[in-house]
């Protein structure tokens, strides 16, 4: 608290003396009385205004007015370093850095472990490019599927290159028409199946 402010606020309830009656006699604002008895530094008149108002609420209350004021300047400025000292607080030191570091570094690792639960238990990717008006007994099927997966048409087993793609040439014989279907299986045992009856013209 400001020495000065609970020092003129204090007198002035002692000797029950009344703001508005001070505010009519100084020639003063009532508002600024009750800012400075309520330390409002906001609310304070600008300087050299402030000053003469402090001295002169001192000497009306029967206090030293040269020596309130010298207490109302020791006190402000000492007020205005505090608040220059907290701001000063929130500066990025070498301890608040290497904590948002170890911060970042663990929403990192979170988001990866999360990833790779999610990619682990997810199905894998199959896409398969159907063919259209089928007007000959050997269909070529090819696709598309995680390279560390496993493919099957038909239950027979497909290799699949190393960037997931995979072909086969399927007899359909005398039949009209035949179904297909292709399954792919990841290592954690996740399958993705996509299957269709092509029927020949």
């Amino acid at each position: 608290m400001l020495r000065t402010s609970s020092l003129l606020k204090n007198t002035r309830l002692d000797k029950e003396y009344d703001l508005a009656n001070i505010s009519k006699k100084l020639k003063i604002p009532v508002k600024y009385l009750i800012a400075i008895e309520n330390e409002e530094v906001k609310c304070f008149p600008q300087e050299p205004y402030c000053s003469l108002i402090i001295k002169d609420y001192a000497d009306y209350l029967g206090l030293n007015g040269q020596e309130i004021l010298s207490f109302f300047r020791r006190d402000f400025e000492q007020k205005k370093k505090n608040k220059t000292l907290t701001k000063d607080n929130f500066s990025f030191t070498p301890q608040f850095t290497f904590t948002i570091l170890v911060v970042v570094i663990i929403i990192i690792f979170v988001f990866y472990l999360t990833s790779e639960y999610i990619k682990f238990n997810r199905p894998p990717k199959l896409k398969v490019d159907w063919p259209e008006n089928i007007t000959q007994e050997v269909v070529d099927l090819s696709g598309v599927t995680d390279p560390d997966s496993t493919v099957r048409i038909n239950q027979d087993l497909i290799i699949v290159d190393n960037q997931g793609n995979f072909q086969k040439k399927i007899s359909i014989g005398s039949s009209s028409e035949i179904k297909i279907i292709v399954e792919s299986k990841s290592p954690n045992g996740k399958t993705a199946v996509e299957e269709k009856t092509i029927k020949i013209k």
